[in-house]
This record gives C-alpha cells, structure tokens and sequence, in this order.
C-alpha cells in the first residue's frame, strides 16, 4: 500500500525547525518520530496525528478528523486527518505541532 509522497514532502516543509526529527518508513507508511516517540505519520492520503488522550475527544470535534484505526480497535490519543483538513499549509502545521508538542512532552527512547 502506497503513501501520498507529495503528502511526505508537505509534512516534511511543516517540520518544527531546531528540532532532531527522524522520518521512518512503517506500516506501508511514514512515520516522523521525535526522540523515539512517533508525532505523525502518513497512512496512504491521510495524516496521522497523535494528540494524546486529554487532547483526543477536542481533535475528534474538528472537521475532516475521525478515529485512527487500523486494525478495528480505534487507537486512543491518535487521529486520522483527511485531505480536505490539511489542504493548506497552515493547517497541515498546525497539525504537524499538535502531534510534536505532545511526542515532545514524552521521555525520550534511547
């Protein structure tokens, strides 16, 4: 299953700067993980967000925002955000913050 590599590239543009980012190909996917914790990814057109629990539900109220799942149980603190949600460059960094800010507010793994 392929990915959206003009997606990639948007998301890559929306990269905190300063910041040690590492892109990792997974789950026929891109992931964009810091200090080991994954921030977001792309699943074929879409972001993948992890917003974290507190922050889940308030995601979930967004527009073109539905549950991540892959596997038929919903993932918990992570959101699915369709193409219509991230078609500007600001929305898709906005997104692209909410998923660094909390994968930053995690203990690294080494």
């Amino acid at each position: 299953m392929a990915y959206d590599e003009v997606l990639e590239a948007r998301v890559r543009s929306a990269l905190p700067d300063g910041l040690t980012v590492q892109g990792k190909r997974m789950f026929g996917g891109m992931g964009f993980m810091l200090n080991g914790n994954m921030a977001c990814g792309i699943i074929q057109d879409t972001l993948i967000v992890r917003v974290g629990p507190e922050s889940y539900e308030q995601a979930l109220a967004e527009r073109h925002v539905k549950e991540f799942d892959m596997t038929g149980r919903p993932m918990q603190g992570w959101v699915q955000v369709e193409q219509a949600g991230i078609a500007g460059d600001e929305a898709l960094h906005r997104w692209v913050m909410k998923g660094f800010d909390f994968a930053g507010s995690l203990p690294p793994k080494l």
